[in-house]
């Protein structure tokens, strides 16, 4: 006896057919060019999650430099001196601290002089 998968077939279909739901034209209710939209908008969903941490990444750095700056150091001597006085904090907190706590911010500051 043969086996039928058209209950399968439809629900696996409706699946893609749901992911591309609000493109533009034939791309939302036509099985090929579906599958190609769906195939094309995950792979730029994913690179584009790659591009926010850099995006970030920069972003703080940004910060960190203008911060650092003020207190009258570049940002490369500000990081290698807290590299040398083994301060182990990334660049993330360094930003969240330069912007919401100046005080604590002055401190590292000074570590990063002295080493």
């Amino acid at each position: 006896m043969r086996t039928k998968s058209a209950v399968y077939t439809r629900q696996r279909k409706k699946k893609i057919f749901r992911l591309a739901k609000g493109s533009y034209a034939t791309k939302k209710n036509r099985w090929r060019m579906v599958i190609q939209q769906v195939e094309r908008s995950l792979n730029y969903a994913y690179t584009g999650r790659k591009d926010n941490k850099a995006n970030f990444r920069t972003l703080w750095i940004i910060r960190l430099n203008a911060a650092v700056r003020e207190e009258g150091m570049p940002y490369n001597r500000f990081i290698s001196g807290l590299r040398k006085a083994n301060v182990v904090i990334d660049r993330k907190m360094l930003a969240e601290i330069a912007v919401n706590d100046n005080a604590t911010f002055k401190k590292l500051v000074e570590v990063a002089k002295v080493a």
